[in-house]
């Protein structure tokens, strides 16, 4: 029977995760780059800058910006929509699907510590 994570262990698995992309060699991206790449990755269908702006609770520009720097690492790239010139599509790209496959990886292996940690802890507090 899986057992919810706490709180805790959510946030560890997030600094995990976060300390790993950081001294690997790859890209540096901030939360809200991350958060922009999550959300085209992770979610189906067509993003827009618009819709990314509106899902997140930001402001155009501010995605524009993240949109900048994914675009300058190859995580994603922009494309004008050819059925509404005035609308620029979000697409995915190979780099991005690698990167996430790696971040996945990433994030299994610190939730696989972090379970490791709670069941030695459990243990010593039982002894």
């Amino acid at each position: 029977m899986a057992v919810n994570p706490s709180a805790d262990q959510l946030v560890g698995i997030l600094r995990e995760t976060v300390v790993a992309l950081v001294r690997r060699d790859g890209p540096d991206l901030s939360a809200r780059q991350l958060g922009v790449f999550l959300t085209c990755y992770l979610k189906d269908g067509a993003h827009t800058v618009r819709g990314l702006a509106a899902e997140l609770n930001v402001s155009k520009p501010a995605i524009t910006r993240a949109l900048d720097r994914l675009g300058e690492l190859d995580l994603a790239r922009r494309k004008v929509d050819p059925a509404d010139r005035r609308s620029v599509l979000v697409q995915r790209t190979l780099k991005g699907t690698a990167f996430l496959r790696d971040l996945r990886g990433i994030m299994t292996e610190a939730a696989s510590t972090a379970k490791k940690a709670e069941t030695a802890t459990g243990k010593r507090a039982a002894s």
